[in-house]
C-alpha cells in the first residue's frame, strides 16, 4: 500500500496567517519526505471560497527544491479555466525541476465561485475539461500540435519544455459522479477517490467496481491503474483526544466547504444530487466512523485493513490538516503513523 499526504488548504482568515499557513504545510510535506511517504497531493483553489492555493504548480516547484523523493500531485488542477498550453507548459517546467516527479491529477471542477469568477458556463465544464487534457497529452507527446475544437484553437505549434516522465506524468482523474468514474475507465487512466464528496460507502463501492469494470471492457491492464482514497486521519497515543479533534477539525471544514454551496439548496427535495453534495459536507463531524481513520495506531491499523477489504484501497492519501488542525498536532499524528501503522501495510 502507498501512502500520501494531501492538502485542499482550507483556509480560516479568523484562525490562520496566510504566510504562516503556507511555510507550516511546505515543512509539513518536508518531513513527510523524511518519513518515506510516496507523495503528497495538493489542491486548487480561488477567491477565498474553501482553501488558498491558486497555483498548485508554484506551490510544488517550491517544494520540488526541498524534497529529495517524495512525487508531487495534484488533486486537483482544474482544466476548464486556463489556455491549456499554460497548464503544459508549467507542469512540464515542474516535472523537469523536480526530476520526474509530477503526478498529474485534473478535474473539472465543482465550486460555483470559481466558474462566476473566471467567467466560465458550469455546463460547459465537461466539454472544456476533456479538450484541455486532450490538448495538454497531445502537447507533451508529440513535436508539433495543432487542435481545432469547440472552446479551443491551436495553430500548429511545439510546445516546449517536454515532461521529463514519458511519455508524460501519470494522469490521475478526479472522480466523483459515476460519468467521471466510467470515463476515468475507459480513457484508462488512474482514478483519485474521495469517498467523503461522492457518498455512503456503499454507493462509492458500487462506483469504484464500475470504474474497475470500464477499465477491463476497453482492454485497460487494471494492475496498471491505481485508486487514490483520501481520508481524514487524527492518529493519537490517545483514543478519545484523537476522536474530539477528528470531530472538532471535520465539522469545521464541512461547515466551511458547505458554504460553498448556493443559497436554498439545504431546502431541496433529498434525491436531488445538489441537496446530497450538501448533506454529505455538513454530516461530516457526526459521520466520523466512516469517513475518516481516527484513534490509537492499532485502531488506524484496523481500520485500515477494513477499508482495503471494503474497497481494494492500494493508495491512501491522508488529509492530516484539515479545518485549521494545530501544525504541531497534525506533525506528531503524521509521525506516528509512519512509525506504527504504515509499516505493516508496506
Amino acid at each position: 500500500m502507498r501512502f500520501s499526504m494531501l492538502t485542499l488548504f482550507d483556509f480560516f482568515p479568523t484562525l490562520q496567517n496566510e504566510v504562516d499557513y503556507y511555510q507550516d504545510t511546505l515543512d509539513l510535506m518536508i518531513r513527510a519526505d523524511q518519513l518515506g511517504f510516496d507523495s503528497v497531493w495538493v489542491g486548487e483553489e480561488h477567491f477565498y471560497t474553501v482553501g488558498i492555493c491558486p497555483s498548485p504548480q508554484l506551490f510544488l516547484t517550491a517544494l520540488a527544491r526541498e524534497t529529495k523523493h517524495i512525487r508531487l500531485g495534484t488533486a486537483i488542477s482544474l482544466l476548464p479555466f486556463e489556455n491549456p498550453l499554460r497548464k503544459a507548459e508549467d507542469f512540464a517546467m515542474l516535472d523537469i525541476l523536480s526530476g520526474g516527479r509530477l503526478n498529474f491529477g485534473v478535474g473539472r471542477g465543482l465550486i460555483p465561485k470559481h466558474f462566476e469568477g473566471f467567467r466560465v458556463a458550469p455546463e460547459e465544464s465537461q466539454a472544456r475539461y476533456e479538450e484541455a487534457l486532450e490538448i495538454i497529452q497531445r502537447a507533451w507527446t508529440q513535436e508539433r500540435v495543432s487542435y481545432d475544437g469547440q472552446f479551443w484553437q491551436i495553430p500548429e505549434l511545439s510546445l516546449s519544455p517536454k515532461p521529463l516522465q514519458k511519455p508524460h506524468p501519470p494522469i490521475y482523474r478526479g472522480t466523483i459522479s459515476m460519468e467521471s468514474f466510467e470515463l476515468a475507465g475507459v480513457k484508462g487512466t488512474n482514478a483519485f477517490v474521495i469517498p467523503w464528496l461522492t457518498g455512503r460507502h456503499s454507493e462509492v463501492k458500487r462506483r469504484v467496481e464500475r470504474y474497475r469494470t470500464v477499465l477491463q471492457e476497453h482492454g485497460h491492464d487494471a494492475g496498471q491503474t491505481e485508486n487514490v482514497f483520501v481520508f481524514f486521519v487524527v492518529v493519537d497515543t490517545d483514543r478519545q483526544r484523537a476522536w474530539a479533534e477528528a470531530k472538532e477539525i471535520t465539522g469545521r471544514y464541512g461547515q466551511l466547504a458547505s458554504s460553498m454551496i448556493p443559497p436554498g439548496v439545504a431546502q431541496l427535495p433529498a434525491e436531488d444530487p445538489r441537496k446530497a453534495f450538501y448533506d454529505l459536507l455538513t454530516s461530516l463531524s457526526n459521520e466520523v466512523e466512516e469517513r475518516a481513520i481516527v484513534g490509537t495506531p492499532q485502531d488506524c491499523r484496523r481500520r485500515l485493513t477494513e477499508l482495503r477489504e471494503e474497497f481494494g484501497v492500494e493508495h491512501l492519501a491522508m488529509y492530516l490538516h484539515a479545518g485549521a488542525r494545530n501544525t504541531d498536532r497534525a506533525r506528531s499524528g503524521m509521525e506516528l503513523f509512519a512509525q506504527e501503522v504504515m509499516p505493516e501495510f508496506r
